[in-house]
């Protein structure tokens, strides 16, 4: 799983949980308008904050521990 991969099921996993929908959360975040293919810090929390979490939350889940390298 790439980082990018492991962000947008964590933004999954985070809407189930906090029963809104990814376009709910669009909304409140402003981040999914944007056309990048790479979230950054601040775009991430974006949707933190949309979320109603901190980005240590955000990053806390086995997703990110072993992420493919990026650069090769």
């Amino acid at each position: 799983m790439n980082t990018k991969e492991a962000v947008a099921k964590r933004i999954q996993e985070l809407c189930a949980e906090y029963d809104m929908t990814v376009n709910a959360l669009a909304t409140a975040s402003s981040m999914l308008n944007e056309k990048s293919q790479n979230p950054g810090v601040v775009s991430i929390k974006k949707i933190c904050d949309g979320l109603g979490i901190s980005i240590r939350e955000f990053f806390d889940t086995d997703l990110f521990d072993n992420l493919e390298q990026e650069i090769k």
